[in-house]
């Protein structure tokens, strides 16, 4: 879905075309669960460190931001696991530097998926701070209290966060660009299902 081409195609999924094929409908799943999920931790991520807010109000984005990050981890995990088990439906003709830029973008954005949610983790355990989840579940931490770690995990997760939403806007504007402009059936292959087209 972050291809993109040089020229516009003709829509080649209309009334009597065969349908493009897909990815499996529980790693579509997986992606938008993901999508939702970092629409929700980037803009808090922003918001809660932002000079003016009320305590009560901060603390409970920070809260969010900190739980729900080991939820995008452990989705990815199966996602990853799911796709490497599932081949991945073949993209439409394209010219190859199309093809490794889609598969690059894909690559950093799978990888900076763990990092961002690795990172986080160790900036709030090794400063100290609970994990409410994770604690609730009984599930210990694994890092000691560690200024120097904390100082690091915070730079990575800031500047990893800014990397991110430059792929993510990488990502859109190919999906934009095939669902809008070619219509050649790439966004068809991620699209959430639901239905009787899932």
């Amino acid at each position: 879905m972050s291809d993109f081409s040089t020229r516009r195609a003709p829509d080649r999924h209309g009334p009597g075309s065969p349908a493009p094929a897909r990815h499996h409908a529980t790693l579509r799943a997986l992606h938008w669960l993901v999508v939702l999920a970092v629409l929700v931790l980037i803009p808090v991520g922003f918001l809660m460190i932002q000079d003016g807010l009320s305590r009560p109000l901060q603390d409970t984005l920070f809260i969010l931001h900190k739980n729900l990050g080991p939820v995008v981890f452990v989705l990815m995990l199966i996602r990853l696991v799911h796709r490497l088990r599932h081949p991945t439906p073949p993209l439409p003709p394209l010219p190859r530097w199309q093809h490794l830029a889609a598969e690059a973008n894909h690559v950093a954005l799978y990888v900076l998926l763990f990092v961002m949610p690795i990172s986080g983790y160790l900036r709030v355990r090794a400063g100290g701070f609970p994990i409410e989840g994770l604690d609730a579940l009984g599930i210990p931490t694994i890092v000691p209290r560690s200024d120097s770690l904390e100082d690091l995990a915070q730079a990575v997760h800031f500047y990893g966060a800014w990397a991110l939403l430059c792929l993510i806007a990488v990502h859109v504007g190919a999906a934009l660009y095939h669902g809008l402009v070619r219509r050649d059936g790439v966004v068809a292959r991620i699209w959430p299902p639901m239905g009787a087209s899932r």
